[in-house]
């Protein structure tokens, strides 16, 4: 095996870093080389740059080939061309604003720069979906991910970028204070006056909390506004959901589809992602499909 062929990609989180080896060869993550690990994303840039480089470090030793390049899903806002982290007021990864994480890699890793790219997080997960997951075989694609924030992306033809739609007005706000876990939260505690920590909670108290139900009873309600909107700019064939709150799916999905299917003149196929993580694993790794592997689409 080429060592071009196998390449490290990785998932950064709110709350972890996710890293596998991708083999090009057939775009497949081989899944005994997966490391997770959380980590504080509102700590210092010390404490968050020492796991993502103690967690790469250990993926890269598990090859059984040189591992020359690394696939970043890295969520925004993010300078992806040029590795600079942007992210600011959103309580998470602060204190990497300005920094260029392409060379502080490079270095700790011995790798050259041009051999370390970052693409928005959503925008892979999509690829990946498409690669090997739900939407496979499908040309007009949009994807979301539901979790700590709110992703989008759209694939027309091949060609798959981020939507950028987590700050499209909504009710004075932006739409991902609503359709995101913080949306969940605050929408249990205007309801309640309790303040929890994760979406988990919520759902494990729907069959025995009305405020619960009700909870996602809104969120279906903002969720099904957003997707109105996205598909009828898009017209895709396929709608993908990912993220950590389609583990609820059974709590608003049905609710969101009798919504759309009153709402949108053409409505999709519209399928829960496959591949979890992996997804944007491997989305993250085919940012270097045009030199790694040629892949019909």
């Amino acid at each position: 095996m080429k060592a071009d062929y196998l390449i490290a990609g990785v998932d950064i989180g709110g709350s972890h870093i996710t890293t596998g080896l991708i083999d090009m060869n057939d775009i497949k993550l081989l899944k005994e080389t997966v490391i997770r690990r959380r980590l504080n994303s509102q700590g210092s840039a010390e404490e968050i740059l020492k796991v993502w480089i103690e967690t790469l470090k250990d993926v890269i030793a598990q090859s059984p080939v040189e591992i020359t390049k690394i696939g970043f899903a890295m969520p925004g806002p993010f300078d992806y061309e040029k590795g600079i982290c942007r992210i600011k007021g959103f309580n998470k990864y602060e204190a990497l604003y300005e920094m260029n994480i392409r060379n502080i890699l490079s270095e700790a890793l011995q790798l050259e720069p041009e051999n370390i790219l970052f693409r928005n997080d959503a925008e892979a997960f999509l690829d990946g979906e498409l690669l090997g997951g739900a939407a496979k075989g499908f040309l007009h694609a949009i994807g979301i991910t539901l979790g700590t924030g709110l992703g989008s992306s759209i694939s027309h033809n091949g060609i798959t970028v981020d939507a950028e739609l987590s700050v499209t007005n909504y009710q004075g706000e932006i739409i991902e204070e609503f359709v995101s876990t913080r949306g969940l939260l605050r929408t249990y505690k205007e309801l309640t006056g309790k303040m929890l920590k994760e979406a988990k909670q919520i759902s494990d108290r729907y069959e025995t909390d009305i405020d619960a139900r009700k909870t996602f009873s809104i969120f279906s309600q903002d969720l099904s506004w957003f997707l109105q909107k996205f598909i009828s700019q898009e017209n895709p064939d396929v709608l993908v959901i990912g993220g950590n709150i389609i583990n609820s799916w059974d709590l608003f999905m049905n609710d969101v589809i009798k919504h759309l299917e009153f709402t949108v003149t053409k409505m999709p196929v519209i399928v829960k992602a496959l591949l979890g993580e992996d997804a944007a694993l491997i989305g993250g790794a085919c940012n270097f499909q045009d030199q790694a592997v040629h892949i019909e689409k």
